[in-house]
């Protein structure tokens, strides 16, 4: 008999290969200009398109407080519900992959959406995909550090 080793999965958290507290300048000189530039209560956002994530195009999101990189959102461009199906269960194998079982954060959610939405509550930040065809939502994958996480969830 064979002993099977145990999976190991990864719990650092990054954006697009930033870590968290990034500076705004130095993000914006890997990523180039972005589209948009929004301030609301102290955090900055900065938006790019056509960045490309698992061979999909994306708008992206990046969220700054004082202290530098806090979250950060992909939103998949797709062409049609099958393209979107397809883009959702190749993420969430993914991320399945590199984080391990998913773990829905909440309670609330309704049993049927269990199969589009999933999260992960990682030592290193937050992970959260989802999407909603009957709302035509886009699939969205967002990522956000601990500290930024905490402060998130006691807003709720």
């Amino acid at each position: 008999m064979y002993a099977q080793r145990a999976a190991t999965y990864e719990t650092n958290v990054v954006f697009r290969n930033f870590p968290w507290g990034t500076s705004v300048e130095e993000v914006t000189s890997k990523m180039g200009r972005p589209i948009s530039r929004e301030e609301i209560n102290g955090l900055v956002s900065l938006a790019w398109e056509n960045v490309v994530v698992n061979e999909y195009r994306t708008y992206m999101i990046a969220y700054f407080s004082k202290s530098g990189l806090q979250a950060g959102t992909y939103y998949f461009i797709t062409d049609n519900l099958d393209h979107l199906g397809r883009c959702y269960s190749a993420l969430r194998k993914e991320l399945h992959d590199r984080y391990g079982p998913t773990q829905l954060f909440y309670p609330g959610v309704i049993r049927e959406l269990r199969l589009y939405e999933c999260s992960w509550n990682l030592p290193g930040g937050y992970v959260y995909l989802k999407t909603n065809t009957r709302q035509g939502e886009p699939v969205s994958l967002w990522y956000s550090s601990p500290e930024f996480t905490k402060q998130f969830l006691s807003d709720k």
